[in-house]
């Protein structure tokens, strides 16, 4: 593998506006204090960095000497030691001052972005980092006119030089040294982490071409209109530099400056717009000092590196750059998993569980994410950039590894925070007067096909659905311009070709979700409005401002002269305003019922949770791939609403606003209200378990927590059985449920793969539910503890309790007899096939006497003997309120069959429930026993169910035959036939 894919970083990071006003100083600038992160190596942990730029690399011990050599001729005349002298104290000063340099732009580029401490682990770019693929290229390459929006042109790649990013300044094909590097990438292909894993190679000594590098940040030099020297925007930026400014031109320091953005700044390179300056102490605008650099007529000696989109590379003329090079991101598929491998392994990764399960889900994980990528899916068309691999750790983070759910972490939120990692609110063209941001115009032109898309059931797009969506509507010069900007520079971040057989003429959405996240942005911005709605807007909008002014001029017309009827006709004039002001609000109720409609779609009933939807769309599906010509399934857009309700939280609408797309607080409200009669009176109805968890999922989204009570005060029973409830599903459960403090009438987790930790998770859900079903979840004593804990709490209300199907054993039965002992809520509890054996029934009856309150008991199918079954009853028959036991399916011999049976209800007290028979008739329970073998049947070992079974049978056939009276014998028929069918069935495997 070449140098250019070693292993450093490509995660995505905050913006560099921040940058100029963090850093410490104190020559009138704004501060920022920044909490610096500890730096490997033996740079330690530093305060936080000098105002606002950045700098590299340890400086030779002789580099001071060299770089005064000349002042050293000058002063000839002085006597040698004394020039000496001087020379050591300029050489220990300048190598003192880079070193602090150092520290603290390394302490600044260690320092990562909130959003990957908020959605994960934070990780070095040393720890986590692989170098993208950069291409040489050249002028002519950026000037080509930009392609149609054709699958051809976007996947053609043409052969160019891959070069490293330590290589940028060597010489060029002719020989000549290279000055000025001009690296240039699309959106999301790591142009930023690329600059700052190399300040942080200059910093660790790892890039000795340079003995001091200066990086500025284009974005923050844009909002300077004050003129400026050279030196004085160095010494404002890094204060431990201003020994060393001043001899910059003098020295032979090997300087290097970072230009990162350059497509904030409108450059003019004409002598009429931009005039020469070669003093570095002459103050002029900034775009000046930028402009003089690059024409090497200040500091000529000086190297230069610029990052920019490819739409501005072309400002810089050609005769100013020696070399272009593109960042072409993961192009190849090993340097995905290799990022991926080193992302997902990280011991931070997984939180707090133990160390050998934490490795294996991560290597799982690792392995089935490589799978995937091998089969060259969607995925690894959109991996080919460097932020969506770290949107895809980041999702998967989410989905395994999240133990609670703080307000902040929403799926939402990763996206929305996502966007502003990429586009931190760039203008899509800084030439261009309207100045849009990047991420209002995507919201409006690919959020619009993005939405067409949902409500038509498609992902692949057409040629000709481009051109409807981004061409048809432009008039202008302006937008035509935007366009092309758009294209060049945006377009392949949302869009990407698709890689399905027979669909290679289609775009796809780059990340399917990122589809129905732009699609609800685009609805919930209220661009979805319909001709007569815009146009009755911008009416209204002119007609109210006019009306202000008329009204100050009718009154004091009125006042002069009797003309009464024109406040009459101005009054008319203000009616249409207000009329339009409440058929607007019209338009938030038609938001709510899309979101209702969207939420509540019948046909997606019986899907996979959406959770579980993404993660199958990351990770891949198991199992053979499906054939070209089957017909695919129908397209399912179940995170539409959800993203709907998401992005109007109070957290992701701040974020929106940084990046031009305002949702004000009145329209949030307004909708929300408007989703009271439609969202939650919806969401009464019974759901299915997916989808019901979809709806729990929304409202976690949505981050109202009034709206979330009143919806969750509607749900009396909550049936999530099946669902694989996940450490996120869970956390979202219990932070939903929260809301309130009503009780519950039933929360079913059957086969739910619950487990302790689970438990834990759901113990504030779990204290207010009144029957609980935790069956086949493979509970084990950990989990009894648990459930033990919850049911001896004082605000315990749990009055069923069903874990049959569980391996409880012995011990957890010791702590379920704990439990019950201390009791006061309990009534029925069904350990039904939970491997308790005679030790475990024991456990039971030793402490079912300090019970006062159980009603049933169900001790079914776990190998009980005779002794273990009559001592459980002859407890029972002195429990107060205890009336029925079952002991079916248990290892009960005859002599125990006859002890039992000769119970009765009326003189003992208890009923115990073992055969289908009751002496010489039918138990009145042989049909709910038969239901059980029936329902459980799938989970039982299937040839002990038959041996069971045939028991039963000889059981039935025997008291049929002692007795005489024909109705019973018609009845001890009747329930033979069922079981001998159920026999027959079992032995043919259709049951």
């Amino acid at each position: 593998m070449s140098r250019a894919m070693q292993c450093q970083s490509c995660l995505p990071w905050g913006s560099w506006a921040q940058l100029p006003r963090s850093l410490a100083g104190s020559r009138g600038t704004r501060g920022v204090s920044v909490c610096a992160a500890a730096v490997p190596g033996e740079l330690g942990s530093v305060p936080p960095c000098p105002q606002g730029s950045l700098s590299l690399v340890d400086i030779p011990s002789q580099l001071g000497c060299a770089g005064y050599q000349g002042d050293s001729q000058e002063s000839s005349a002085q006597p040698s030691s004394s020039r000496h002298a001087q020379s050591q104290l300029r050489s220990v000063a300048i190598s003192g001052a880079i070193k602090k340099h150092q520290k603290s732009l390394s302490a600044w580029f260690s320092h990562q972005p909130n959003e990957e401490r908020q959605f994960g682990p934070s990780f070095s770019l040393d720890a986590v980092h692989v170098d993208p693929v950069i291409r040489e290229s050249s002028l002519e390459e950026i000037l080509k006119p930009s392609p149609d929006l054709t699958i051809q042109n976007q996947l053609q790649q043409p052969c160019r030089k891959v070069i490293s990013l330590q290589n940028l300044f060597d010489v060029d094909a002719c020989g000549r040294q290279v000055k000025n590097v001009v690296l240039y990438g699309t959106v999301g292909t790591g142009k930023s982490t690329l600059i700052k894993k190399m300040v942080v190679d200059w910093c660790h000594g790892r890039l000795p071409r340079f003995q001091l590098v200066i990086p500025f940040s284009c974005e923050d030099l844009s909002h300077s209109h004050a003129h400026v020297s050279l030196r004085r925007l160095i010494t404002k930026k890094y204060q431990h530099l201003r020994d060393v400014v001043p001899v910059l031109e003098a020295s032979n320091l090997k300087v290097l400056f970072i230009l990162n953005g350059l497509e904030r700044l409108n450059l003019d390179f004409r002598l009429a717009g931009t005039e020469l300056c070669c003093d570095p102490n002459e103050p002029v605008p900034p775009s000046a000092i930028v402009v003089n650099l690059l024409r090497k007529y200040l500091l000529p000696e000086a190297s230069i590196i610029v990052t920019t989109r490819p739409s501005a590379a072309r400002r810089i003329p050609g005769k100013y750059v020696g070399r272009y090079a593109e960042i072409c991101g993961f192009s190849d598929t090993n340097l995905q998993k290799l990022y991926f491998q080193m992302r997902l392994s990280q011991p931070g990764c997984s939180g707090e569980e133990s160390q050998d399960r934490r490795s294996a889900e991560q290597e799982n994980l690792v392995e089935m994410l490589s799978r995937n990528l091998e089969r060259h899916n969607q995925i690894t068309a959109a991996c080919f950039l460097p932020s969506y691999c770290w949107l895809v750790c980041t999702t998967l983070h989410f989905l395994y590894f999240t133990r609670t759910v703080p307000p902040s972490q929403t799926l939402s939120g990763i996206y929305t925070s996502f966007l502003r990692l990429n586009f931190s609110g760039e203008v899509l063209d800084s030439s261009d007067p309207t100045h849009i941001s990047m991420m209002k115009y995507v919201a409006k032109t690919v959020g619009k096909l993005a939405y067409e898309g949902v409500m038509s059931r498609k992902t692949c797009f057409s040629e000709e659905d481009l051109r409807q969506c981004f061409e048809v509507k432009m008039k202008t010069e302006s937008e035509l311009n935007l366009l092309e900007v758009f294209r060049s520079d945006v377009f392949r971040f949302f869009l990407s070709p698709c890689v399905q057989p027979g669909k290679e003429h289609t775009f796809v959405f780059t990340i399917p979700a990122m589809q129905e996240y732009l699609a609800a942005l685009y609805v919930v911005l209220g661009e979805k409005k319909t001709l007569a709605q815009r146009v009755g807007k911008e009416l209204s909008e002119v007609l109210g401002k006019v009306s202000e002014d008329v009204a100050v001029v009718v009154n004091i017309i009125s006042k002069v002269l009797p003309l009464r009827f024109l406040p009459v006709l101005f009054n008319l004039l203000k009616i249409f305003p207000r009329y339009f002001s409440r058929v607007g609000g019209k338009d938030k109720d038609a938001i709510a019922h899309t979101m209702a409609e969207e939420l509540f779609k019948e046909e997606d009933y019986y899907n996979d949770d959406v959770l579980d939807q993404i993660n199958s769309s990351i990770l891949g599906v198991e199992g053979p791939m499906r054939h070209p010509d089957e017909v695919p399934d129908d397209e399912v857009f179940e995170l539409f609403p959800i993203f709907m309700g998401g992005i109007l939280s109070r957290r992701n609408r701040a974020i929106l606003e940084q990046l031009g797309c305002s949702i004000k607080n009145l329209a949030a409200f307004e909708i929300a209200k408007a989703m009271q009669k439609t969202v939650i009176r919806k969401g009464r109805r019974g759901l299915p378990p997916s989808e019901l968890m979809d709806y729990l999922f929304f409202l976690h989204e949505f981050q109202n927590e009034r709206f979330t009570a009143e919806a969750v005060r509607s749900l009396r029973a909550v049936n999530l059985s099946s669902v694989k409830m996940t450490p996120l599903k869970c956390s979202v459960l219990a932070s939903v449920m929260s809301t309130t403090c009503h009780e519950v009438e039933e929360l079913n987790l059957t086969s739910c793969n619950l487990d302790s930790s689970s438990l834990r998770t759901l113990f504030p859900v779990l204290l207010r539910c009144k029957a609980l079903h935790l069956q086949l979840n493979s509970l084990g004593s950990d989990a009894c503890k648990e459930i033990r804990d919850l049911l001896l709490h004082d605000k315990c209300v749990v009055s069923s309790l069903r874990l049959a199907n569980n391996p409880v054993g012995e011990q957890g039965a010791r702590y379920l007899a704990e439990a019950l002992a201390g009791n006061r809520s309990l009534r029925q509890l069904s350990l039904l096939h939970t491997t308790l054996g005679d030790p475990g029934a024991e456990a039971i009856a030793q402490h079912l006497a300090q019970n006062q309150h159980l009603q049933e008991l169900n001790l079914g199918y776990n190998s009980l003997t005779d002794t273990a079954a009559l001592r459980v009853v002859e407890v029972a028959k002195r429990h107060e309120t205890l009336d029925k036991v079952h002991l079916y399916f248990n290892d009960i011999s005859e002599d125990g069959k006859r002890a039992l049976d000769s119970l009765r209800m009326d003189r003992d007290g208890v009923r115990a429930l073992v055969f289908l028979t009751a002496g010489t008739d039918v138990s009145d329970y042989w049909s709910h026993i038969l239901n059980v073998v029936q329902r459980n049947l799938p989970f039982w070992d299937r040839e002990r169910v038959r041996q069971h079974l045939a028991l039963l049978l000889q059981d039935l056939e025997s008291s049929r035959s002692q007795t005489a009276n024909p109705w019973r014998k018609a009845k001890f028929l009747r329930v033979e036939s069922e079981v001998k069918k159920m026999l027959g069935k079992l032995q043919d495997g259709s049951l």
